[in-house]
């Protein structure tokens, strides 16, 4: 099935729930890129056991669809100051939520409570913010289907899947604050600063 190996089936099919599939994106390792510049198909993924966001987002995608649901990601788009971050979006009980690989205490897993997919962006509003504190989340994207890259091998592709890396540069996306928004916010607090420095896995680790 979508070319995938026996092995890799049975690992992707007991991700059968939201949480099993964060939690599996939890006990990978973080892709620092020591190499270069990435971005690995949910095969490569499984092989090396390390991701960043987008090749975690991709993988548990890759899961989703094989419980029934779109392989849907969706891009949060920061100022230039700050980066973006790439989560996967599933339904449950009639709600959004996300599953997120991220390498920091915040901009993780979302429970699937949100009713519309701006709210669940908002969720990650506050906790998004640059080293000096100042909050840069601006837009979001269009959540983005990965079944339109089926001809391009998304799942299983040996190099890397810089389409959809690009994609989601340019599709379209949405803005979450006006102007006289952005010119009064405020600050994140020091020990908010503090707690976003925390990282769960080390450079070389």
């Amino acid at each position: 099935m979508y070319g995938l190996t026996r092995s890799e089936l049975l690992l992707l099919r007991r991700l059968d729930t939201p949480r099993k599939v964060q939690d599996y994106l939890d006990s990978l390792s973080q892709n620092h890129e020591p190499k270069g510049d990435t971005c690995y198909s949910p095969r490569t993924v499984m092989r090396e056991k390390r991701a960043h966001c987008i090749e975690g987002a991709m993988l548990a995608a890759l899961a989703f669809r094989l419980q029934g649901q779109k392989p849907l990601i969706l891009d949060l788009e920061s100022t230039r100051h700050d980066f973006d971050h790439v989560i996967a979006l599933f339904k449950q009980h009639g709600c959004w939520g996300a599953v997120s690989k991220t390498n920091h205490a915040v901009l993780r897993y979302r429970e699937p409570v949100y009713k519309t997919i701006r709210e669940l962006v908002l969720s990650y509003f506050h906790e998004y913010f640059d080293k000096n504190g100042f909050k840069t989340l601006r837009r979001y994207s269009r959540p983005v289907d990965l079944s339109r890259f089926d001809k391009q091998n998304w799942m299983t592709n040996e190099k890397h899947n810089w389409f959809v890396a690009q994609h989601l540069v340019e599709v379209d996306h949405v803005s979450l604050l006006t102007r006289p928004q952005i010119a009064t916010l405020r600050k994140a607090d020091p020990i908010e600063i503090r707690v976003g420095e925390i990282v769960e896995w080390r450079s070389g680790r």
